[in-house]
């Protein structure tokens, strides 16, 4: 198998996507480090494991973006490097433009943008350092369309795409690969612990997101463009990964689509 032994850093691992991943990899015989904030949680996951002998646990704070350098170090000393760096933690969000304050668009992009790339810079130099290394990123579909009440989620994402993009372009000759994972609708919390326009989460399931992917199939999914090393793929419903390409060929048609969207 591909992953066997391969060292696989998750962050947002305590849950959902993150936490399919985990135990996807462990099935694999990889050897993992989780972390997120709640380390409750993660010890639940690692104990869930195939192999919790070889899943380490490590808590960080996105948010605190200016002090990963540390778990950067703590993680590459847990089994002596990192092979695949997947940054998966994150924060989504439910509200109008206009009732939004501007401290929670910050605490958006802080998480989402900031934190992933600060965690990014922290392990660069051990990838370059060892000629061999691949960052995973967990983005969105709105990483690619604006829909509403995502603007803030939205820009956050945008940003990744733009930093990883550049990133790509300029470590490829150092063996490192860079792969954008855009999920549509997937069955996990992220609608109830969405942001609101005030930063209180919203508490509640989207229908779409009830109804979306489950987190097995989708890590499944994950795991097999990272072992082809794409560079962006889109796992999604039929609807969502139509709205990409409507975009790329047809703007004005969807402008139009978008607009007919509920913003209730």
């Amino acid at each position: 198998m591909f992953f066997s032994d391969k060292i696989v850093w998750i962050t947002g691992a305590s849950s959902g996507i993150g936490k399919a991943l985990a135990l996807e990899l462990s099935n694999q015989n990889a050897k993992l480090i989780l972390s997120s904030r709640k380390k409750d949680d993660l010890a639940l996951v690692k104990a869930a494991c195939k192999n919790p002998d070889k899943v380490k646990i490590i808590t960080l704070d996105l948010e605190d973006y200016t002090n990963l350098q540390s778990k950067a170090d703590e993680a590459i000393a847990a089994f002596g490097t990192v092979d695949i760096l997947v940054n998966n933690g994150g924060i989504s969000q439910r509200s109008l433009v206009k009732d939004t304050t501007i401290l929670v668009d910050k605490r958006i992009m802080d998480i989402n943008y900031l934190g992933t790339v600060a965690l990014t810079k922290a392990i660069l130099p051990h990838f370059i350092k060892n000629k061999n290394g691949h960052f995973v990123v967990t983005t969105s579909i709105v990483g690619k369309i604006g829909t509403p009440l995502r603007s803030s989620y939205a820009a956050s994402k945008h940003a990744l795409h733009g930093f990883f993009d550049s990133l790509r372009a300029e470590i490829h000759q150092e063996n490192i690969a860079v792969t954008l994972v855009c999920p549509g609708f997937i069955n996990t919390n992220i609608s109830k612990n969405a942001l609101t326009g005030n930063g209180t989460p919203q508490q509640k399931m989207d229908t779409a997101t009830a109804n979306g992917i489950q987190p097995e199939r989708f890590a499944k999914l994950m795991l097999k463009a990272i072992e082809q090393r794409k560079e962006e793929v889109y796992i999604s419903g039929a609807k969502e990964k139509l709205g990409v390409y409507v975009k790329r060929f047809f703007p004005k048609i969807f402008s139009k689509m978008i607009k007919k969207m509920s913003v209730t």
